[in-house]
């Protein structure tokens, strides 16, 4: 399967276990070095950025004017203040970060399972 076919729930739910597993933590067998909340993922397909939006699963969630961003689900607003990974990223707080996009994961898969659910019993 299509990297761009695969199903947006799939893939929050596959980036929320990476997350959850320690996805971005430093490992014995691997020199450590910095990593990137989405880039250094399983579910960004943005880096390095295509030429069209619908590539990126998570393209859907970065505000247009965003896009051409160079890592632009770095952009996406992750909660009802708007910080971005780009913002939180830059104050150096690696682990408010992961927090931050985990409450968001688990948010996004809520709702599109909630949307899932009212389309099915409709």
């Amino acid at each position: 399967m299509a990297e761009e076919d695969r199903d947006i729930l799939e893939i929050l739910k596959a980036e929320l276990d990476f997350l959850e597993k320690g996805g971005y933590g430093r490992s014995v067998r691997t020199p450590w070095q910095p990593t990137s909340v989405f880039q250094d993922s399983p579910s960004c397909f943005c880096f390095p950025v295509h030429e069209h939006d619908d590539v990126c699963a998570l393209m859907r969630f970065v505000p247009p004017d965003q896009r051409s961003a160079s890592v632009p689900c770095h952009h996406i607003p992750l909660n009802e203040a708007g910080e971005t990974a780009a913002e939180i990223e830059e104050r150096g707080d690696q682990q408010r970060l992961e927090e931050t996009v985990k409450e968001w994961l688990r948010a996004k898969i809520r709702e599109i399972e909630e949307e899932r659910a009212g389309l099915i019993s409709v």
